[in-house]
């Protein structure tokens, strides 16, 4: 086993890039400020489009790197907006790595984006897996959507909507992307992941790999005690499956997915024995990535999958990745989906926001709940317990609004509710009696859990 977990972690870990410093003395073409729960450290241009950034924030122990390409022209046309495009890097690697070891800078090219390059790891560490661990000491979904997306579309000038935000990423940053646009599909219109894993929980088999992957990058490359990131997989495994693209892939109906992988056999740009290394991941990879592809075409959710065969888990893929995907992602900027005018969203957390909807649960143990809009001004909720819906503002300020309940937890009710100065309802909607244990937990698995519907009309 000790020599299996220590395979398990060389496989994991991506050579560190190498620091750079900028060349000769270049001008600043933007003026960063602190904003969002980012202190500026540092901001030094690597060349006339490409900056290197340092920030602090509370929801990290220490300073992470934000490389940002400014499209060509970014200062000489001062109205001008431009979609943004999150790109991540993988294990053990930096915030540089896009620039240095994909070559992002000339693939890009002088398409007319954003490309915003923000570190997933401390320190060229083995990464945290994007989410807000469960001990609190690192919350990598705080600092990435709460913080890094407000913090750019103050400072740049963005198309701050969905419709211009598209994210990426390689290996682990696969796995974050389709993770943050599935748990926040009214943030991103296009995910696509580049040798990622889409499915840690769903399928048995993808569990159990990630599982391994994760413990080892855990224990052996950030020297932390294993289900650090996610939590024990056998008590919390709700929160393993409120992370997973697969389990919660329902929510990506409206998103533009592409997804790129090899089998794990030497491939075109194999041309050493020394490249080989990544092959035993690109399997798991792989196996990953067709049950996500089941999962979605058992949907019917629409995606582009891309299992190019041969290839390994190596840099040249996703450079070429990057290459044949970046007029898609263009493409999907100029020509974007529309907000869905109805919507199914899923989720593990005792609270969250969604197309301009609120929802704060009231429950006794952690479980999914689903919010599913079937028009304008009708709803459903499935959960235990009861809830605070936020509605959109769409409503007249003021103005009293008759809202008729019924479910199958709940005896049907008429109330009547004003629209507040925000121009929202604040609803309390009842569900049935709380469960007593957590979801996907041994007592769960005994004692089962309800779930319950109400509907919702406003008129």
């Amino acid at each position: 086993m000790r020599r299996l977990f220590a395979a398990l972690c060389a496989l994991v870990a991506l050579a560190a890039a190498p620091a750079f410093a900028a060349s000769g003395h270049v001008s600043l073409p933007v003026q960063l400020h602190d904003g969002a729960g980012l202190h500026v450290v540092s901001v030094k241009p690597v060349n006339s489009r490409l900056l290197a950034v340092v920030v602090r924030t509370s929801a990290l122990p220490q300073p992470a790197n934000i490389f940002i390409l400014l499209p060509p022209g970014y200062a000489d046309h001062p109205k001008q907006r431009y979609p943004v495009f999150y790109l991540l890097h993988g294990t053990s690697g930096t915030a540089s790595d896009w620039t240095i070891k994909g070559d992002a800078q000339h693939v890009i090219g002088n398409r007319q984006l954003i490309t915003v390059m923000p570190d997933i790891a401390l320190n060229d560490g083995g990464g945290g897996w994007c989410t807000d661990w469960p001990d609190g000491s690192q919350r990598w979904e705080t600092f990435h959507i709460d913080q890094l997306i407000p913090w750019v579309d103050t400072n740049l000038r963005t198309i701050p909507t969905r419709a211009g935000r598209a994210i990426a990423g390689l290996s682990q940053g696969g796995f974050c992307s389709m993770s943050y646009a599935a748990r926040h599909p009214d943030l991103f219109a296009t995910a696509l992941g580049y040798s990622g894993a889409p499915d840690v929980y769903y399928d048995t088999r993808d569990r159990y790999g990630a599982m391994a992957i994760i413990n080892a990058t855990e224990v052996g490359l950030d020297q932390e005690p294993p289900d650090t990131f996610f939590g024990n997989p056998v008590t919390n495994g709700i929160n393993w499956a409120a992370h997973d693209p697969a389990t919660i892939a329902e929510n990506l109906r409206w998103t533009r997915m592409a997804m790129y992988w090899g089998n794990g056999t030497p491939g075109p740009y194999d041309t050493t024995p020394a490249s080989y290394g990544g092959g035993s991941i690109e399997f798991l990879v792989s196996a990953s990535n067709t049950d996500f592809q089941s999962r979605l075409n058992a949907l019917q959710i629409p995606a582009y999958f891309d299992a190019y065969g041969g290839g390994t888990h190596a840099w040249p893929y996703w450079t070429r990745d990057l290459s044949q995907s970046i007029d898609t992602i263009m493409s999907d900027f100029a020509h974007p989906t529309p907000m869905p005018a109805e919507f199914t969203y899923t989720s593990g957390d005792d609270s969250y926001a969604v197309y301009g909807w609120q929802v704060a649960m009231h429950r006794t143990a952690r479980e999914f709940s689903t919010l599913a809009t079937t028009g304008p001004r009708s709803f459903t909720l499935s959960g235990s317990g009861s809830a605070l819906v936020l509605t959109p503002p769409t409503y007249v300020a003021g103005h009293r609004y008759t809202i008729r309940l019924s479910g199958d937890g709940a005896p049907a009710t008429t109330v009547t509710v004003t629209a507040g100065a925000d121009r929202r309802l604040r609803l309390t909607v009842p569900l049935g009696p709380a469960n007593a244990y957590q979801q996907d937990t041994p007592q769960a698995a005994v004692a089962g859990t309800t779930v319950y519907t109400t509907s919702v009309t406003i008129s």
